[in-house]
């Protein structure tokens, strides 16, 4: 897949057709990939950027629990992470986030 920066992303089909088969068609649409995970530092846990309702959906699937999307992230800790990666490692990417001190 090519990236809005010019870069080509590759996605692996058993990824694709897992994500499929929790989500509609019209939610396939609308799904960006890949699925951000921000990151901060030493901080215990993350973030999956959320845009809607659809990611949600498909991180509450895959890690097996209910999820909460506030302000525009859903939390995640460690353990969580590490399955999530387990289960979309070419469907997720990671963003390093610098913590600013004020």
């Amino acid at each position: 897949m090519m990236c809005s920066d010019g870069s080509t992303h590759f996605f692996k089909r058993k990824e694709l057709e897992y994500l499929s088969s929790m989500i509609d068609t019209d939610e396939q649409e609308a799904l960006l990939l890949p699925m951000i995970i921000e990151l901060e530092g030493h901080q215990a846990e993350a973030a999956l950027i959320c845009q809607g309702e659809i990611e949600e959906k498909v991180s509450s699937k895959v890690l097996n629990m209910p999820v909460t999307c506030e302000q525009g992230r859903i939390r995640i800790y460690r353990p969580q992470l590490a399955l999530l990666r387990k289960m979309l490692k070419t469907t997720t990417q990671y963003v390093f986030s610098p913590k600013i001190i004020a």
